[in-house]
């Protein structure tokens, strides 16, 4: 079941602009014609300051160093098509900073965790001696 966007991002800001698509070698390609190049400033937007920031800080090849997001969409035939990828691969990135940061559990063991490894060591090597095999 898709989840309601956490941001919507108005039509306003986006700019889009068909795009004639290349193939290898710099030949045009007419099959794929309807490119879409997709264009959203980051910097100018209405997203929350710290989205803004959280999505400059990534490291994604698609942002300039002036802070314009550039995704391009050619892979379907229709121009609304591609149009829609580029809207929906533009919310998802969107999305994926909005969400709140994931807690990361402590790096560090802890005391309890430290005790449990040592039992399960000694179990083991008590296993070993009943075994009649030499502990380590």
């Amino acid at each position: 079941m898709p989840t309601k966007p956490a941001t919507v991002i108005p039509e306003s800001e986006v700019e889009l602009t068909a795009m004639r698509a290349q193939g290898a070698g710099g030949q045009n390609v007419n099959k794929v014609s309807s490119a879409i190049h997709l264009r959203f400033d980051i910097r100018n937007s209405s997203l929350a300051e710290d989205h803004k920031e959280r999505l400059l800080s990534l490291p994604d090849q698609r942002i300039t160093r002036d802070g314009v997001l550039v995704i391009k969409a050619q892979t379907h035939r229709s121009q609304d098509m591609n149009r829609a990828e580029a809207l929906g691969r533009l919310q998802e990135l969107v999305d994926s900073v909005a969400a709140p940061p994931r807690v990361r559990r402590p790096t560090k063991p802890t005391p309890g965790s430290k005790k449990r490894r040592l039992e399960a060591k000694n179990l083991r090597s008590q296993v070993k001696l009943l075994r009649g095999k030499v502990s380590e």
